[in-house]
């Protein structure tokens, strides 16, 4: 099949996914009740399993997973004797932060300056949207040469891990030949890559106590345990003065071999202000894709709007610690609290809560579906060869995949280039990002079914 009519069919579909991917953004699909009405992801699943009938998918299904979420489900056959391929993305968003810090509203998709902006956009409501227009542009030209399913998770972002649970209970659901996780992206907008390895991780939650309740800091403070003291001295002892992450027992100097990422390159991506220096030793691959790396994703403590002269008698904080493929995700966290169960000062009492864990993943790059994605990369995007690099995030399904189907091949691609700034405020996707990774997703399935005889 000639790449034309694939780039031309896709090319005439762009309006029609850009409708689609505003309606789909809409949906203000936080898996946190916390944050968002349960109402709203369920719009979304409901959105995503008619998009599905209407391309003609059978045994459509909104699967209740068991953290309480909803995972959508699909099958397109194919061919007799053809593989089959997953298809996999998620509809569940990051929450929107600080929305006066959105330049146009959060669930709203709007373009500007060539791109369209919106939460989900790119991580990873347009995940589906690829998925349908590369089916789409098949479906239009020659058909689609092999059988599909499609799953679409709904918890992805919370890392409570409903989907791997029940795969794990209903092994031959998601069985198949290859699998593309369309929520990576590339390494760089208009750079054709493969994400081959994927940081594992562990969310937790620790809360100091020390008082039965907050006292006037004139009264009692100089000798009363500040509770918000002994977390904030917890949290630093999980940074070295370099800002490496340490955790007691933790390995935490391997190294990238591969693609790497220049000092320059990065600061500019991630934004840093001048003058700001980056944290950790190694290059930035090693610091991102191959070793721990520890955050504070959220604190509770007095606010300062409305403080008051008081001596804090608990304090709160988020945890997440990213984990590099060669290290166990389980004994990680196990050795995570383990350092903060000893790094608490004053004996004060300190409760531990896991609420989320992944395992990492590593790909093999030297399988028949690679050479397919190369391929097929190579024509949708003309003058680049497909690279091959890591992810410092994660997608906890990879490896529960991974070990359910030890001999399917797995490929992560997507939408969520630097440029994107998924999870952060005015998250974006290009379109043209958009439509070529389209056409190389419908040309793969092309060479994959002829890879494979059918």
């Amino acid at each position: 099949m000639s790449a034309d009519p694939i780039a031309e069919t896709v090319a005439a579909l762009m309006p029609r996914a850009k409708a689609e991917l505003t309606e789909l953004v809409a949906f203000e699909s936080v898996a946190d009740p916390e944050v968002a009405p349960r109402s709203e992801c369920e719009g979304a699943a409901n959105w995503v399993a008619d998009a599905l009938r209407a391309e003609g998918f059978q045994d459509v299904a909104l699967l209740d997973t068991p953290d309480g979420t909803q995972s959508v489900y699909g099958f397109l056959p194919g061919p007799p004797n053809a593989p089959t391929v997953l298809l996999y993305a998620h509809y569940d968003v990051q929450p929107k932060l600080d929305e006066s810090a959105w330049v146009t509203p959060p669930f709203q998709l709007t373009e500007r300056n060539g791109r369209w902006y919106g939460r989900g956009a790119a991580d990873c409501k347009g995940g589906f949207i690829m998925h349908l227009l590369a089916l789409r542009a098949l479906k239009a030209n020659d058909g689609v040469p092999v059988s599909v399913k499609v799953i679409v998770e709904g918890s992805e972002e919370q890392g409570t891990g409903g989907l791997e649970r029940y795969a794990e209970a209903h092994p031959g659901l998601l069985a198949s030949d290859a699998i593309v996780i369309g929520d990576a992206g590339n390494f760089r907008a208009g750079l054709p890559t493969v994400t081959a390895t994927l940081r594992g991780m562990t969310m937790i939650r620790v809360r100091i106590d020390t008082l039965e309740g907050n006292l006037h800091s004139g009264q009692f403070g100089g000798a009363a345990p500040d509770a918000l003291a002994a977390l904030i001295r917890v949290l630093d002892s999980l940074r070295a003065e370099d800002g490496s992450t340490v955790v007691d027992g933790l390995a935490s100097d391997p190294v990238w071999e591969g693609l790497q990422y220049s000092d320059g390159d990065f600061r500019q991506d991630a934004k840093v202000l001048d003058g700001v220096d980056l944290i950790g030793h190694g290059t930035v691959a090693d610091r991102i894709w191959a070793r721990p790396s520890v955050t504070v994703v959220g604190i509770d403590c007095s606010p300062v709007a409305g403080a008051t002269p008081s001596v804090p008698a608990s304090a709160r904080a988020q945890i997440s610690l990213r984990v590099p493929p060669g290290q166990d995700a389980a004994e990680a966290t196990r050795l995570l609290f383990a350092h903060i169960e000893k790094h608490v000062p004053w004996n004060a009492r300190v409760t531990l809560e896991q609420v989320g864990q992944g395992q990492a993943f590593h790909a093999d790059v030297n399988s028949p579906a690679y050479s397919a994605m190369a391929e097929a990369m190579r024509v949708a995007y003309p003058g680049e060869e497909m690279q091959t690099a890591g992810m410092g995030g994660s997608i906890p399904l990879c490896s529960t995949l991974a070990t359910l189907y030890p001999s399917a091949e797995i490929l992560l691609i997507g939408l969520s280039e630097p440029e994107a700034r998924i999870h952060a405020v005015n998250e974006s996707v290009s379109p043209e990002e958009l439509e070529r990774l389209s056409v190389a997703e419908a040309l793969f399935l092309v060479n994959y079914a002829r890879s494979k005889g059918a």
